[in-house]
């Protein structure tokens, strides 16, 4: 960045996503205006559908309607789609280990493998100690 712009943007205090207004007006019509019932549908009943797969059938079944460099559109529309009214996500909760401060220990019994030395039974347990970043 400039100096004289980033001295602009200090004097003003905004950052510069902050200026103008946001896009949300179509530049194009939208090809999918149509088919997106049944293209919703589908998904509806097979979440795990790709875009291209979809895009494919529909060339398929409208021959001359929809050009190869519309599958992006297509894409963006299911991704959309999917964040909004699509399945809904694996909860993942991260857990945060402070090194040294916390360890594991497991113990497992060994008895049912048979293990014998000399002719007699090994009993023994393993165990395994995990020290957590």
């Amino acid at each position: 960045m400039d100096e004289k712009t980033a001295r602009k943007y200090r004097m003003l205090g905004k950052l510069p996503s902050e200026f103008g207004k946001r896009h949300t007006w179509r530049t194009r019509e939208d090809p999918f205006e149509e088919a997106w019932p049944a293209i919703k549908v589908m998904l509806e009943i097979n979440p795990g559908l790709e875009a291209k797969t979809l895009f494919e059938d529909l060339q398929r079944r409208n021959p001359g309607r929809f050009a190869d460099g519309q599958l992006r559109t297509l894409q963006r529309r299911i991704k959309i789609w999917r964040a909004s009214a699509g399945p809904p996500k694996e909860v993942f909760l991260t857990q945060v280990h402070t090194p040294g401060l916390l360890g594991q220990s497991d113990f497992t019994s060994m008895n049912k493998l048979g293990i014998t030395i000399g002719g007699r039974p090994f009993d023994h347990l393993i165990s395994q100690k995990i020290l957590c970043n």
